[in-house]
């Protein structure tokens, strides 16, 4: 931490632009909540109201000037309303006061400091609780909401963090797109008014837009430099991120669960917990955000995130439906003579009255079809393991079609409004999570699954549609709002009770591609499919959003076949190699449809990225070239002692004259010495000025290693070894 001498800590504070502070606290205890890099520190005003005096680098001197609520309610101030309350009595207004604070160490890494909080009428608490990752710079914040009133409180908004900035210009970057379009970063100057980003999808939710975003000041979002606060909600559910500039040009920031149409009616002696918000701020640009979430996600977001991660082969566009077991047997050998480790089933392997040889059929009927597998499931697996490969199938548990034994037993367990025709998406629909009978047939279904059919070793838990005509046969009339926070709790419910009684386990989630991309949802599982889009040239502007808070050891990316089944465009296998390797590798692909010269190819890529991987799962990632700004794309992954460094290069558009971009590394030992490999060398080879060359880490980062591109969809893939 580093301490600055107290006559300079106004000059500082403004200078690092996140000054907000308060004219009481001199009577009153600081409240600092810290990482090693980062603090946030709150007082009590002299009505007794908490407030934000600062956030920024930390310090241990006091900070000075003029306070911002720190959890502002309806009705004591004019800011936006992180929380508000219709009390039993028909009081449209809440006061919170400053009650007491707790700290306790959770371990060596981790303080939860909690702040009470008490309505200065009604027996009503909040209790604003921060849980800080000091080696990570990362700061966990929810809030949870009792009450002892004589019948139930209406909590109409219910925001886990409130977060106030006076230092404009202020630039917010979020992610948008659709599906097989996902994470286009935009960023957008915020004007006097309100800014929302959100969604309403309920399930499938981040779909259009992811719940995070990155927050500049003084100037537009760079990598390297200039201050930033990042932000990710933890929560699979609805989302709202709201950006209020006042005149003054004091920003406050509101995130949380979605309140729209979500009333909530609480019970006395019932505690609402919101969604965790995780943050940190830095002044060493975009690119140190992201290596912080990496870190923090490989040790707590992401489950086994120390571990390491298998290469697989999905049958999927090979197949689609139509397959037997002789036709899986033989890819399954292919497998094994190309060196993947798992072969992955995807749809289609279940449904007998109505068999899954379409999406039309089966979902809720998780029983082999006899007529494709005669021998079931588990004959695949020992197919498998006799020749050194895990197995593992799709699965899809929350949905039904109309067309299944489930929906002709059970069509009260589908999500949808009284009164309304079925609105069917991708012939489907969901099933009703708020529902504890629906949580324990969905959860008796994966057990069953799993147990029943031994050698499943992995599930892709895939999602494809959002909710439309909302509505619970089995909440009350008076609780069809509470719908969109407890259908994520109920899933969360399942999740939790699947882990613990299978926790070997490996599960991707899959949400029609990136609709559930969150840390909510991702504790549970060890990968995460960002797109069904493969297109190796979109995958490289996919992945650079995806990874700015989302590490490459989650990233499945997956080498497809060409031209691809959902763009048309066709683009050199080894382009294909050098996007998927720079995230966790997987093919569709199947070695039935290569040329012997690919299959050379391909067995030696695979080989090589067995390698390499521990590098790219597990260094920290630096974005060098934007594929929004340049022709040309770059990233790097550097091992956590620098000894090891993995580059990747992609031409995006052809340069007629040819692309001499020079290309700076960034995180090298400055005085190490590197030896450069080449990797997924094509017919020629761009770089054989420098192969098996040395240069100083320095020169690597000042001058850097300029070579030529020229066509389109060329690329080029190097390691550097420290010498």
């Amino acid at each position: 931490m580093q301490v600055f001498p107290g006559k300079n800590v106004r000059w500082i504070a403004l200078a690092a632009g996140w000054l907000l502070g308060s004219t009481a606290f001199a009577q009153n205890p600081l409240i600092r909540v810290g990482t090693e890099h980062t603090q946030l520190v709150l007082s009590v005003d002299g009505k007794k109201q908490l407030t934000q005096v600062y956030f920024g680098k930390a310090m241990t001197a006091a900070p000075t000037g003029d306070g911002t609520p720190a959890y502002p309610a309806y009705g004591t101030d004019i800011s936006d309303a992180a929380l508000r309350i219709t009390h039993a009595d028909g009081n449209l207004t809440t006061r919170l006061v400053y009650s007491r604070h707790t700290e306790m160490v959770v371990d060596a890494n981790s303080t939860l400091t909690t702040i009470y909080l008490k309505d200065s009428h009604y027996p009503d608490e909040v209790r604003i609780c921060y849980k800080t990752y000091r080696k990570q710079d990362v700061i966990e914040q929810w809030t949870e909401i009792e009450h002892t009133e004589k019948s139930a409180i209406t909590l109409h908004n219910y925001a886990s963090a409130a977060l106030g900035f006076r230092s404009a210009p202020y630039f917010l970057s979020y992610f948008y797109g659709d599906w097989a379009n996902e994470f286009n970063l935009v960023e957008t100057e915020l004007t006097e008014g309100t800014k929302i980003v959100d969604s309403k999808l309920t399930v499938r939710s981040n779909q259009m837009s992811n719940p995070s975003f990155l927050l500049s000041v003084n100037g537009k979002l760079q990598e390297d430099t200039g201050e930033v606060v990042g932000g990710t909600l933890a929560w699979p559910g609805n989302w709202q991120f709201r950006f209020e500039l006042d005149r003054t040009k004091k920003l406050q920031l509101t995130a949380g669960a979605n309140p729209f149409a979500a009333e909530y009616k609480l019970a006395p002696k019932t505690v609402f917990k919101t969604p965790s918000f995780l943050y940190t701020w830095s002044d060493g640009g975009s690119g140190e955000v992201s290596r912080r979430f990496h870190r923090w996600a490989r040790t707590y977001g992401l489950r086994d995130g120390q571990a390491s991660r298998d290469i697989l082969l999905n049958n999927w566009e090979a197949t689609y439906f139509d397959f037997d077991e002789t036709k899986l047997s033989a890819i399954i050998k292919d497998a094994a003579s190309m060196g993947f480790e798992l072969f992955l089933l995807d749809d289609g392997w279940f449904g007998t009255k109505y068999p899954r040889n379409n999406d039309d059929a089966g979902l809720g009927d998780w029983t082999v079809n006899p007529k494709k597998l005669p021998h079931g499931l588990s004959y695949l697996a020992e197919e498998c393991r006799k020749r050194n490969l895990k197995f593992g199938i799709w699965v899809e548990p929350e949905m039904v079609n109309p067309k299944s034994e489930l929906y002709e037993k059970h069509p009260e367990w589908v999500l949808t409004a009284a009164n309304r025709e079925l609105d069917l998406q991708r012939n489907q629909l969901i099933l009703d999570l708020t529902n504890p009978a629906v949580q324990e047939y969905v959860y008796s279904v994966l057990e069953k699954t799993v147990t029943e059919n031994k050698g499943i070793s992995y599930l892709k838990w895939d999602c494809n549609r959002y909710l439309t005509n909302p509505g619970s046969s089995y909440l009350g009339a008076d609780k069809q709002s509470h719908l969109f926070v407890e259908y994520s709790r109920g899933l969360m419910k399942v999740l939790e009770r699947f882990r613990k009684k299978f926790p070997d386990i490996t599960a991707m989630v899959c949400s029609g591609g990136g609709g559930r991309m969150d840390y909510g949802t991702m504790p549970y599982f060890q990968e995460y499919w960002s797109s069904d889009n493969t297109d190796a040239l979109d995958r490289i502007r996919i992945q650079w959003g995806v990874t700015h808070f989302f590490p490459a050891i989650g990233l499945a990316s997956h080498v497809s076949v060409t031209p691809n089944h959902i763009t048309g465009r066709a683009t050199p296998l080894k382009f294909r190699f050098d996007v998927a390797m720079s995230g966790k590798l997987g093919m569709d692909l199947q070695p039935g449809q290569m040329s012997p010269d690919e299959k050379a190819f391909s067995q030696k890529a695979i080989q090589t990225y067995k390698q390499i991987r521990g590098t790219v799962l597990h260094g920290d990632l630096y974005r060098l070239q934007s594929p929004y700004t340049h022709d040309r794309a770059a990233i790097s992954y550097v091992s956590e002692r620098q000894d090891s460094v993995v580059v990747f290069h992609y031409l995006l558009k052809k340069a007629i004259y040819g692309d001499k971009s020079t290309v700076r590394l960034k995180g090298l030992k400055k005085d190490g010495v590197y030896k450069l490999t080449e990797i997924n060398k094509g017919s020629f080879t761009r770089l054989g000025d420098y192969e098996g060359k040395t240069f100083t880490g320095e020169f690597l980062m000042t001058q850097g290693l300029p070579f030529t591109l020229y066509n389109e969809f060329e690329s080029a893939a190097f390691v550097l070894s420290l010498q």
